[in-house]
């Protein structure tokens, strides 16, 4: 069969910027840039945004996603992990005669997202044995450095033996990029409950510059910057 599935999950009740999935980004709504992705990429037999909300689900449409279904209001409060949301699609695909081998999970804000990166994360999984490939960057800091503040409000390394090491030193740390995650299906039926941040996966590593975090009005801010930044350089 080899049938690839992206799956874009887009919740309607985002609280810390309202409406984020659907507002405009450099002219068009963010969630757009991971829908066109998906499409230019070639590398799906369906492209399908699962969500609870019309005007989101409307707005993928537009942008050339499927939305065979609204995800259930259990699945669209703060508490649903995503998780739950790809079981329900793959629930609904099983019930409708589509169930795939690959599934691809495209985050909707992700408007750096490349098919080069999209295709280069299946192509190393299908030449591997892991269960997924997972768009990943480097920690900007040594990790090993890091501290906490303390109750009292004084500071707390996690790791005090590494005061004195040289940064160059001390091992890369690495954290998800947030752009999209492969998965192979029958293989992770095999691995059972193991995390994906383990030995079943294997990195696909990007560049900070194209790695976007947004949660926060001041995390958007920073992303078109970023976005109109790349964007400039590369048109040059």
């Amino acid at each position: 069969m080899n049938v690839k599935i992206a799956l874009i999950p887009a919740r309607g009740g985002s609280k810390r910027i309202p409406r984020k999935n659907i507002r405009l980004f450099h002219g068009k709504p963010i969630i757009a840039y991971s829908i066109e992705a998906a499409c230019r990429s070639g590398l799906f037999d369906r492209v399908i945004v699962s969500t609870d909300d019309e005007e989101i689900a409307s707005t993928a449409r537009d942008y050339g996603a499927e939305t065979p279904f609204l995800r259930p209001k259990p699945l669209a409060d703060d508490d649903a992990g995503t998780g739950a949301v790809i079981q329900h699609a793959l629930d609904w695909l099983a019930e409708n005669d589509a169930e795939p081998e690959y599934l691809c999970t495209i985050y909707a804000t992700a408007p750096l997202i490349s098919e080069d990166d999209l295709a280069e994360g299946l192509s190393r999984l299908q030449a591997s044995d892991a269960v997924h490939a997972i768009s990943t960057t480097s920690m900007p800091y040594p990790i090993q450095r890091a501290f906490r503040i303390t109750a009292a409000g004084r500071i707390e390394m996690f790791q005090p033996e590494n005061f004195h090491k040289k940064s160059q030193d001390l091992e890369p740390g690495y954290h998800d990029a947030g752009q999209f995650y492969w998965t192979h299906l029958g293989r992770q039926r095999l691995a059972g409950n193991r995390i994906s941040f383990s030995e079943i996966s294997i990195p696909i590593v990007m560049p900070r510059h194209r790695v976007l975090d947004i949660d926060t009005e001041e995390d958007w801010i920073q992303a078109e910057l970023l976005f109109e930044a790349f964007r400039s350089r590369h048109k040059n």
